[in-house]
């Protein structure tokens, strides 16, 4: 009788180990596809990605202290003008 016993306590724990290994595979295959979906979505929407996002904000700051070099310059030669006019 006590054979029997843990004979099933051993089938039963074997059935659970099973299947807790079965649903680990199963959340790894969903995670896989949601991901896989939510990229093709993205892609689909035109959404940049983040290495594209850095590169264009270091283009947009390098441009802006271009700008402002720019600016600097523009007004230094203007008071130059203006100081040689009549």
């Amino acid at each position: 009788m006590v054979t029997t016993s843990n004979r099933i306590l051993d089938d039963i724990a074997r059935l659970a180990t099973d299947a807790a290994g079965a649903a680990q595979g199963v959340r790894r295959e969903v995670e896989t596809v949601v991901k896989t979906q939510i990229e093709r979505l993205l892609r689909d929407l035109d959404v940049v990605t983040r290495e594209e996002f850095e590169a264009v904000r270091e283009m947009a700051i390098l441009a802006r202290e271009e700008n402002e070099k720019l600016a600097a310059r523009l007004a230094a030669l203007e008071l130059k003008d203006e100081g040689g006019r009549p």
